[in-house]
């Protein structure tokens, strides 16, 4: 498989899929194009007939945007045993709901704290309306990990498409030095810690020179 990429530094929506194909253990290639430049749409309309990225080309098939991505990925992986969506089928829809929370909404913290994953900008951005959003997913984080603890240590449980789609936000709180309750603070650590996640931020640092 291949999957195009902006950049690193602060493509949250190509983030979410190459981490979820990392933690599910399944190859593929990167094709990073760079964006915000002359050719940038020429370049990605090569690859995706969106004109967007991320897109994940497999064979002869190409799916566009992250989650539609991540619902592909998750198929594909349970085909080697690994779940990428709770097993319970309550959790399982529970996590649908968060995920697809995330991909349409939190509009203001979108704006006033883009994804910078190489800055460190602490206190910007923080209008009511992006302390609403900040509080939203505090909450949310804070109830999946009081009741999905003992399964493991991420929202679910085990890693899940849930995890991948909420990944840049754990980028943006430590760009922008969000305080956050201890076990929405600790999931955030959780999420910064993976290897994946450090691979990820080399590379962005990279792109900067930083």
């Amino acid at each position: 498989m291949q999957l195009v990429i902006g950049n690193k530094n602060f493509s949250s929506w190509s983030l979410r899929p190459w981490l979820l194909l990392k933690q599910a253990g399944l190859p593929f290639r990167e094709i990073p194009v760079r964006l915000r430049q002359a050719d940038t749409k020429a370049q990605i309309l090569a690859h995706s007939p969106s004109g967007k990225v991320p897109a994940l080309i497999d064979g002869d098939l190409t799916v566009w945007d992250s989650l539609a991505i991540c619902e592909y990925l998750a198929e594909k992986a349970s085909l080697n045993h690994v779940d990428l969506w709770p097993a319970d089928p309550k959790a399982r829809a529970e996590a649908r709901s968060v995920s697809a929370e995330m991909h349409s909404g939190f509009a203001a913290l979108r704006q006033q704290m883009s994804m910078e994953v190489a800055a460190s900008r602490p206190g910007e951005g923080q209008t009511p309306e992006v302390l609403a959003d900040i509080a939203r997913i505090a909450a949310l984080w804070t109830s999946s990990r009081e009741r999905f603890a003992a399964a493991g240590p991420f929202l679910f449980g085990d890693f899940s498409v849930a995890d991948a789609m909420y990944a840049p936000v754990a980028f943006r709180f430590h760009t922008y030095g969000v305080e956050l309750p201890p076990l929405a603070a600790a999931y955030r650590d959780t999420l910064l810690a993976l290897p994946a996640m450090q691979e990820w931020a080399a590379g962005a640092r990279a792109e900067v020179g930083a």
